[in-house]
């Protein structure tokens, strides 16, 4: 066997295997016939548990053979159209190819000397998206891997900034004791991330404060004015209100232009997890719908949701680049911080990281952004239609108006059937029976503390027909768990 490594002498072994790797994802993207092929846990877990990786096969043709048996045999194709049950996408084509090339230099992108001209492309698209945004020319950003990073890293410099605002030394006392009276206002239906952070940084399990909704999921502004002034009569100091674009559930765009102006009244960072909603800004036809992010503080956007993009693609943008300093550390065999070129570890809470932002730079200068953009009009659209069709069928209750692209609904037990009314109990068995018959794929969720049923909608290639044989499956199997409503299944 040659050496493993890729250097010049086996770039002819690096263009066989990705060859051979991705004729095999290819060949079962194209005979995908649905969105995955039922199994029990049981026996994908052992059929991995059983290879001996101390016994290496010594072939990559053989280890390909061996993955399509073991993953590719199983997974989940996300371009398939009925696969609705998560923020996952189909991906576009250049961004795959980027990917092996990204892969194929692997770059690292936390300094200037190890990426050169990858860093400027990176900054380039983080200016790009900072002026889609609408903040002005002294906004900054950083890739990071997810949303969840993102959100940290933001609520991060709001922390400090707010520590710096407060005036005391940095030297008085430890940070978690300088943070003890910080709080964050998010709302009720935001992303989990947010409390994730929070604990991260070292501050208390109080330091959240879940702002109610309105009847449409979007947080009340009026609540949030209260717990404002509640929170400075306690001595308290709001250092964020996190504004959802999107929320997972629902979709809802929070009031932003509000609340930019309340924390604009009381000095208060305003960031924005658009992780969702992000893809918004290059929406030909409801860009309107983020009105208002333009006065944000941070923002979020995960590429990999609304932008069509492989895992794992995200962003923090920020208003005022000066702010990314709170992540700013110089060691000398690194970032020295007499360097005349940018370091982007400077700006990052990770130090070693991939080019996640080639597959985006690829996609952009292949398609544009009104091509993605229109993909996700498409998907924003389709949902609109899917909700009529709720609303005119009997058997279904539209449980709230789409905003983006999910859409949120429950089976209704027949009248007559044998075991009508409350259609909650029934939530989870439809769920899990759809899923095992690998034919489609949906989720469940609760809102407003009730369960239902949510179809998520990412692929434009999806079309109201796909939804309706969907929906259709979904009555088909859950007209037989009710005949087993004595026994308790239904709620297993």
């Amino acid at each position: 066997m040659s050496s493993p490594l890729l250097h010049q002498d086996t770039v002819a072994d690096l263009m066989r295997d990705v060859t051979a790797a991705t004729a095999a994802g290819a060949a079962r993207i194209a005979g995908a016939q649905q969105p995955h092929e039922p199994a029990e846990h049981r026996d994908v877990a052992g059929a991995v548990e059983r290879i001996d990786l101390d016994t290496p096969l010594g072939d990559f043709d053989a280890t390909v053979e061996e993955l399509d048996r073991t993953w590719l045999r199983h997974a989940v194709w996300f371009h398939h159209p009925r696969t609705l049950a998560h923020l996952n996408c189909p991906v576009a084509v250049p961004a795959v190819a980027a990917e092996a090339l990204a892969a194929t230099v692997n770059v690292s992108m936390d300094t200037w000397d190890q990426s050169k001209a990858a860093t400027a492309i990176e900054r380039s698209l983080l200016s790009w998206t900072a002026g889609r945004i609408g903040f002005p020319a002294t906004a900054d950003g950083m890739f990071t891997p997810g949303g969840t990073t993102s959100n940290l890293q933001a609520l991060m410099l709001a922390r400090d900034e707010a520590l710096e605002a407060s005036g005391q030394q940095p030297g008085a006392a430890p940070r978690p004791v300088r943070a003890a009276s910080l709080r964050i206002l998010a709302s009720a239906e935001s992303h989990f991330s947010v409390v994730t952070a929070a604990r991260i940084l070292g501050l208390d399990d109080d330091c959240v404060i879940p702002v109610p909704v309105d009847e449409t999921g979007a947080l009340s502004v009026a609540a949030a004015r209260r717990t404002v002034v509640d929170l400075r009569e306690q001595s308290l100091t709001p250092m964020a209100v996190v504004a959802t674009a999107g929320t997972t559930d629902r979709g809802m765009v929070d009031p932003l232009p509000e609340l930019a102006r309340l924390c604009g009244e009381h000095g208060i960072w305003l960031h924005v997890d658009a992780a969702y909603g992000g893809g918004l800004l290059v929406s030909p036809t409801h860009r309107d719908r983020l009105a208002g992010i333009e006065h944000a503080d941070s923002v979020t956007v995960d590429y990999h949701k609304t932008w069509f993009q492989p895992v794992s693609c995200s962003a923090v943008v920020v208003r005022n680049g000066r702010t990314l300093r709170h992540c700013a550390h110089h060691a000398a065999y690194l970032n020295p911080a007499d360097t005349p070129e940018p370091n982007q570890v400077d700006r990052s809470l990770q130090t070693t990281r991939r080019f996640d932002a080639l597959k985006l730079w690829v996609t952009l200068r292949t398609v544009g952004p009104d091509a993605i953009g229109g993909m996700l009009d498409t998907v924003i659209d389709l949902a609109a239609r899917v909700a009529d069709v709720l609303r005119a069928d009997p058997r279904f209750e539209l449980v709230c108006e789409p905003i983006l692209s999910t859409v949120l609904f429950r089976w209704l037990p027949p009248a007559d059937g044998p075991a009508p009314g409350d259609p909650d109990p029934w939530v989870r068995a439809i769920r899990r029976a759809v899923w095992d018959t690998g034919r489609a794929t949906i989720a469940e969720t609760e809102v407003a503390g009730r369960p239902c049923l949510k179809l998520t909608l990412l692929n434009p290639e999806t079309t109201l027909q796909d939804v309706q044989g969907v929906l259709e499956l979904v009555h088909e199997t859950a007209l037989p768990l009710t005949e087993h409503q004595n026994t308790g299944k239904a709620c297993a």
